[in-house]
């Protein structure tokens, strides 16, 4: 009998052992996207998905990354490079999706307009707080940013809530307060609706919904195409007048550089050398930001690129319900979004690489991000074959050359090296006829890197 039991002891101890290693392994599985639900008050009837890297700092920054018309928050977490700089610097991404007019954020209702409007950005607010509330969010470091309607909402919340936000970046979007109402805005198209507006007329609209706000005044990153044919070039110059007025600084830029061939900067800094307002004008670049390694330069901006907290590995995504809040559900796993063309014939290696591009007509872009898995690199050479007839005609964040069907993408100057664990990106416009297959794989200095 006594040994009957020791038997049974030892195949039961056996499956718990079993069953703690899945759980481990499951645990250990890549960060996936996850939809949140009961998040707090909802006026715009908006979704929230979240993104948390496995490794999260103990206090994470927030950032708010929003959607262009007819887009959705898994889309932009798909199509963007937010959550990869994420699972690098560990903070945390809400990406929500919007509901109105083709799927765009309500950028014209008089509610939109006001501090507490019973729209779209009071369900943001509460998608914040949420995640200062269940994941001990620092409510210091928080940060918006988005494209076209997105890029639009991010002027919104950073004129109606500017104690909340520390600093945005807003790809081709207009100024708060742009649209007079629901008629004049078109999601296919907004020639220049918004300009002839003084910088002082532009500051004083912001300052009249925070009257007895005091600053300091949210930093702001601006974006825009010379070629934007939905949103008008011409609406960067408002945007630059309104940020820049509400900080207190001259219209005229401390600096001016080319960071990358085919950006143009321009930086406005406080008497302490504070750089509050950035301007980034994309000669040719049409309706189709950010690309091409700008979500690593809007967080940069945002500062989150230091090392002044640790990674932590991230919390349950069922989190403890905190006094403050009780939804009546938690958030719960979706599946992560893939890219909208992934390679095919997955190599191994000690490197990965992830390739997304777009495509029309005749003319695409792509956005190629290496992640190192391997030892740290000095000098990186990237290669791939073409199994089409395209043909690469500019590129950015690497020195990139063709010879017939091979390519080989170097490094610049300033992204010379990759850490162990760490990541890269660049990109390149180029253009093809018949079909716009992507590369089978990819090599890095010489060794071949999976796919993904």
């Amino acid at each position: 009998m006594k040994r009957l039991l020791a038997v049974l002891a030892g195949v039961c101890a056996a499956v718990l052992y079993a069953a703690v290693t899945l759980v481990s392994a499951q645990s250990a599985a890549a960060a996936t996207l996850t939809e949140v639900t009961n998040f707090g008050a909802n006026p715009g009837n908006l979704r929230m998905h979240l993104y948390v890297p496995n490794t999260v700092q103990s206090n994470p920054a927030i950032v708010l990354a929003m959607h262009p018309c007819g887009g959705s928050g898994p889309g932009f977490y798909s199509s963007s490079e937010f959550a990869s700089q994420a699972d690098r610097y560990g903070f945390i991404v809400i990406y929500p999706s919007a509901s109105k007019k083709s799927n765009c954020f309500d950028n014209w209702s008089d509610a939109s307009k006001v501090r507490g409007g019973q729209t779209d950005p009071v369900s943001l607010m509460s998608m914040i707080t949420y995640v200062e509330s269940q994941y001990h969010g620092d409510p210091n470091r928080v940060f918006a940013t988005g494209s076209s309607s997105g890029a639009m909402m991010t002027n919104a919340m950073l004129g109606l809530y500017p104690e909340v936000f520390k600093a945005g970046a807003a790809f081709m979007g207009v100024p708060f307060t742009c649209f007079p109402n629901e008629a004049a805005y078109s999601p296919g198209g907004n020639s220049a609706p918004c300009v002839g507006k003084t910088a002082q007329q532009w500051g004083d609209v912001v300052r009249n919904q925070n009257p007895s706000y005091r600053g300091p005044w949210p930093r702001m990153q601006l974006w825009h195409g010379t070629s934007d044919n939905v949103v008008a070039y011409s609406e960067l110059e408002e945007e630059i007048k309104r940020w820049t007025n509400v900080n207190g600084l001259s219209q005229t830029p401390t600096s001016t550089d080319t960071p990358q061939s085919g950006w143009s900067r321009r930086r406005y800094a406080d008497s302490s050398g504070t750089v509050k307002v950035e301007a980034y004008t994309i000669q040719g670049a049409g309706h189709s930001l950010p690309s091409g390694g700008m979500a690593a330069v809007a967080i940069q901006f945002f500062g989150l690129t230091g090392t002044s907290q640790s990674p932590s590995p991230s919390p349950s995504q069922s989190p403890s319900q905190s006094p403050s809040r009780t939804p009546s559900s938690t958030p719960s796993a979706t599946p992560s979004v893939t890219p909208s063309v992934t390679p095919s014939d997955p190599q191994t290696g000690a490197c990965r690489v992830s390739y997304r591009p777009n495509t029309w007509n005749n003319g695409f872009t792509a956005d190629i991000t290496v992640t190192n898995t391997g030892a740290a690199i000095n000098g990186w050479t990237v290669t791939w074959s073409w199994p089409g007839n395209q043909q690469v005609t500019s590129a950015w964040n690497a020195t990139v050359t063709q010879s017939g069907t091979q390519v080989t993408a170097r490094n610049v100057s300033y992204n010379a090296s990759i850490p162990a664990g760490g990541n890269t990106s660049f990109g390149f416009q180029g253009t093809y006829s018949g079909t716009n297959t992507a590369p089978a794989r990819f090599t890095l200095n010489g060794t071949a890197c999976a796919n993904g």
